[in-house]
């Protein structure tokens, strides 16, 4: 698993004194606010101290060290966040998306009947809708709620699912 995880990116400034204006990334934006470090690379070799931030609408506005002009924010636009996962308290059953793309998707009751692989994931507010790529290219949208997913290992990368019927049915 990826030790820095994509949690957002930077799409404006706010205000004179450097703030910065983030598309966060996660389920809920004051996620973001739970760091004192961020990075500018998914290898953590470019970090930032953040000097405090909240939510603004559907957007978070970070004070960050070190920019403290509207010119110094401006140079910041269009960069990608990353935080380090052992920084992240995350709830048990919850997953980082980053972890599940990629995880193979086999149907709970028959561990040989294999689906395909979880290649994205859409977010729709009421529940996530998880992207299944078969060996052929086609793509099935699995709704992920809870009587569909059964089991998530994304240490083993390996999803078990109960498919609602029509979703595999070729016809």
């Amino acid at each position: 698993m990826k030790k820095y995880l994509e949690v957002g990116k930077i799409v404006s400034t706010h205000g004179i004194a450097g703030e910065v204006r983030v598309q966060a990334w996660c389920d809920e934006p004051s996620f973001l606010l739970k760091f004192k470090r961020l990075y500018f690379d998914a290898e953590g070799k470019r970090s930032i101290i953040v000097l405090g931030g909240r939510v603004h609408g559907n957007v978070v506005l970070l004070r960050l060290d070190g920019v403290e002009s509207i010119n110094a924010a401006a140079l910041l636009r269009d960069k990608v966040l990353f935080i380090d996962r052992a920084d992240a308290k995350i709830k048990k059953g919850s997953y980082f998306i980053q972890d599940l793309i990629g995880c193979k998707v086999y149907d709970a009751d028959n561990e040989e009947k294999f689906y395909g692989t979880l290649t994205d994931v859409t977010k729709t507010g009421a529940n996530d809708v998880w992207h299944v790529t078969d060996e052929g290219g086609k793509e099935y949208l699995v709704p992920s709620i809870p009587h569909v997913v059964i089991d998530v290992d994304v240490e083993k990368e390996i999803v078990h699912i109960r498919p609602l019927g029509g979703i595999f049915d070729e016809n």
